[in-house]
């Protein structure tokens, strides 16, 4: 089995899904992951397909260029990917929150001190807010995998340190499994 990351952006309108799909379909695709939104107006797509071995690639990247001109999207790729695994991925521990005033530097501040402390991303979404005679406000929402062993104060301590730095609100609390 092969596997391939398939991902596409354009102005939203329906049939995006369906027409990717039908591509993937034809060619014995199947999506086994995906995150899919309205970002800004524009749909977005990133997506894990398996296919049998004997696909033909570049017929299904032709394909898939064709439902990009036929919509109008902005952007369509594929590429091959290796060494998918689900059995290693992280599992998501805790969630992160974030808000305040919007200004460039937030994810990046965020994400480093995540980083730097071993933990992984598992999830991240962003909204701007507001607007219209008032400052627009940031709200970013990550589910995050510590390591084993990471000392969850600290990384607390951390995180504050982050969100002074930036001027920003921030929480750093388990994830409840049971939620999900």
């Amino acid at each position: 089995m092969r596997h391939f990351a398939v991902s596409a952006i354009g102005r939203d309108r329906p049939g995006i899904v369906a027409a990717v799909a039908q591509v993937l379909l034809t060619h014995e695709g199947n999506i086994e992951d995906s995150q899919m939104a309205i970002l800004r107006g524009h749909f977005t797509m990133a997506l894990i397909v398996s296919a049998p071995d004997g696909v033909d690639s570049e017929r299904l990247a032709t394909e898939l260029a064709a439902v990009k001109d036929e919509l109008g999207l902005d952007a369509i790729s594929v590429s091959e990917v290796t060494g998918i695994d689900p059995s290693v991925e992280p599992l998501p521990s805790h969630i992160v929150s974030v808000y305040g005033v919007d200004h460039p530097g937030i994810v990046h501040a965020v994400s480093k001190a995540l980083a730097a402390r071993g933990i992984s991303i598992t999830d991240l979404e962003t909204r701007l807010a507001g607007g219209a005679g008032s400052e627009p406000v940031y709200a970013m929402l990550l589910e995050v995998a510590m390591p084993p062993g990471a000392d969850a104060a600290e990384i607390e301590r951390d995180l504050a340190d982050t969100a002074r730095r930036q001027q920003v609100e921030l929480s750093f609390r388990p994830l409840d499994l049971d939620a999900l």
